[in-house]
C-alpha cells in the first residue's frame, strides 16, 4: 500500500516530540518530510540558558541528531523556511524553491519573541533570546564587551542574566514590575529571589520603564534610556518581554487563528482537518501554552490521531514553574495567588531563604508557591492536578508528603514515624520542570 505523505513545519521539541509518539504506534503509515528554519536538528530549547552559563554545550542539548532523521526515513530540510502552502493542491513550499506534497500537515511553527517597539531596536547589540544563534552571539559578545542589560525579569530574562554574569559581563536586570517573575511569585518570593541573586553579582533596576536605547557613530548600542530621564550604559541589550504564537504562515494559509492556530480538542485546526497544529503556535480553548510539558501532552493526542487511532482527546495543561538558575530553588503551579473563597497557608523564614505558601479552596490544593524548598514541588503538583482532597491532612500539608498521615497506604512513613528518623543529611529531589 502506498504511503501516505506527513509534511511537518517547524523542526522544534513539540513538533518531533509528536513525530516521535507517531513512529511508536504507525511507524509505516507516512512518507515524513520535516522543514526546520533553523541549521540544526532538534533540540532542546530549555537548556539553552546552561549552554550560555557555559554549563553545557550545543551538541549536549541536541534532542535528535542527524542520524536520528536517517534512521526513520525522515527528509529533513534544515535551513529552509516555509513561505507558502497551497491548501488546495496541498503543496508546501521553501523559501529556497524546495517542495513538498501533503496528505496531513503538522504546522509547528512556535513562537516570536516580542520585540519593544522602541527607538533604537534595530541598533547592532539589541537581540532577543530564543534560540541558538542568539545564544551563540551572547556568547561572542561577553568576550570583548563589558556591559549588559536585560529587559524583562521574568523566567527567561533572569536566565540570561545569569548566563551573561557567568560570562564576566556586569549585568542589570530592567524589569517594569515591582518584583520579579510576579506571573510566578508572589511578592515574598520575589523579594526573596532578588536578595539571592543580588548576591551573586546581578543588579536590578525595578520599576523601571524604558523609552529608547542608544547607538554610537557605529551603530551599536551603548546605553538604554528611561523615561524618568536616567540611562544606563550597554554594550548588549537582550529583550526578554514575552512571547508570540508564530501565525504568520498560518494567516497566509487562511486558517483561523486567534492567539495562536486555533485548534480542537483532537489537535486539528477548526480551518481545514486535514491540518494539525501543536505547541506554542497553537491555540486551544484560548490558550497558546508556552512550556514544555502542555506541548508533549499536545503531541501525545496529535499523534493518536494523524495514525488514525481516534480516541485521544487533549483537555488542557496544568502548568508549573522551575528556574534554571543553579543553586536557586523555587517552584510555582496553580492559582499561588489566592484570593475570595480561598485559604492560605504561609511558612516564612526569611533569614533561611525559605518560603511557602499554599492556598487551599473547597478542601483542594488549587496552588503552591515555593521558594528555597522544593522538595515537595512535585507532590503538591500531583495533589492539585488530581484535585484530591486535603481535608484529612490540612494540619500536616505544609510539611510535606512524609509528614502526611494518608500516605500509610502507599507505604510512605507516617508523622510519628519521621519524627523517630533523624534528619537526611541532604535533600536533593526537585520538582519535574515543566
Amino acid at each position: 500500500m502506498k504511503k501516505m505523505k506527513l509534511v511537518m513545519v517547524g523542526n522544534g521539541m513539540a513538533g518531533v516530540r509528536t513525530l516521535e509518539e507517531l513512529l511508536k504506534i504507525a511507524p509505516e503509515l507516512y512518507d515524513i518530510t520535516v522543514f526546520g528554519a533553523e541549521p540544526h536538528p532538534n533540540y532542546n530549547r530549555i537548556l539553552l540558558s546552561p549552554v550560555l552559563a557555559g554549563e553545557q554545550t550545543i551538541d549536549e542539548i541536541v534532542l535528535n541528531s542527524w542520524a536520528w532523521y536517517t534512521d526513520n526515513h525522515i527528509t529533513l530540510h534544515a535551513g529552509k523556511k516555509v513561505v507558502e502552502v497551497d491548501r488546495v493542491k496541498r503543496i508546501v513550499r521553501a523559501d529556497d524553491g524546495t517542495e513538498a506534497a501533503y496528505d496531513r500537515l503538522l504546522m509547528c511553527t512556535g513562537s516570536n519573541p516580542f520585540l519593544l517597539p522602541l527607538p533604537g531596536k534595530e541598533l547592532e547589540g539589541v537581540i532577543a533570546y530564543r534560540d541558538i544563534a542568539d545564544t551563540e552571539q551572547m556568547i561572542e559578545t561577553a568576550k570583548t564587551h563589558r556591559h549588559a542589560v536585560v529587559i524583562g525579569g521574568g523566567l527567561l530574562g533572569l536566565e540570561a542574566a545569569n548566563g551573561l554574569m557567568r560570562r564576566g559581563m556586569h549585568v542589570t536586570v530592567v524589569h517594569a514590575s515591582h518584583w520579579l517573575m510576579e506571573r510566578q511569585l508572589d511578592r515574598v518570593a520575589g523579594g526573596l529571589l532578588r536578595t539571592s541573586l543580588e548576591a551573586r553579582g546581578l543588579h536590578f533596576l525595578m520599576g523601571a520603564n524604558t523609552q529608547a536605547f542608544v547607538g554610537n557613530d557605529e551603530g551599536r548600542v551603548k546605553a538604554v534610556q528611561f523615561k524618568d530621564g536616567t540611562a544606563l550604559p550597554a554594550d548588549l541589550v537582550v529583550m526578554a518581554v514575552g512571547i508570540r504564537p508564530n501565525v504568520a504562515l498560518a494567516e497566509t494559509m487562511r486558517l483561523h487563528c486567534e492567539r495562536g492556530i486555533v485548534v480542537s480538542d483532537t489537535l486539528q485546526t477548526v480551518t481545514d482537518a486535514r491540518i494539525y497544529a501543536v505547541g506554542e503556535c497553537a491555540a486551544h480553548r484560548g490558550i497558546a501554552y508556552g512550556l514544555v510539558a502542555p506541548l508533549f501532552e499536545q503531541a501525545k493526542v496529535a499523534a493518536n490521531h494523524l495514525a488514525q487511532s481516534g480516541i485521544g482527546r487533549y483537555l488542557g495543561s496544568l502548568t508549573s514553574t522551575k528556574l534554571k538558575v543553579t543553586g536557586i530553588d523555587l517552584f510555582s503551579a496553580g492559582d499561588f495567588k489566592g484570593g475570595e473563597g480561598t485559604e492560605e497557608i504561609v511558612m516564612s523564614d526569611p533569614f533561611g531563604g525559605v518560603y511557602k505558601k499554599l492556598v487551599i479552596k473547597d478542601d483542594k490544593l488549587v496552588g503552591a508557591c515555593l521558594y528555597g524548598d522544593t522538595v515537595d514541588g512535585g507532590w503538591y503538583f500531583e495533589l492539585l492536578r488530581d484535585g484530591r482532597s486535603v481535608h484529612d491532612i490540612r494540619d500536616t500539608l505544609m510539611f510535606g508528603q512524609h509528614f502526611s498521615v494518608g500516605n500509610k497506604d502507599k507505604g510512605l512513613p507516617t508523622r510519628d514515624e519521621v519524627k523517630h528518623r533523624p534528619a537526611p543529611a541532604e535533600r536533593c529531589f526537585a520538582a519535574d520542570e515543566a
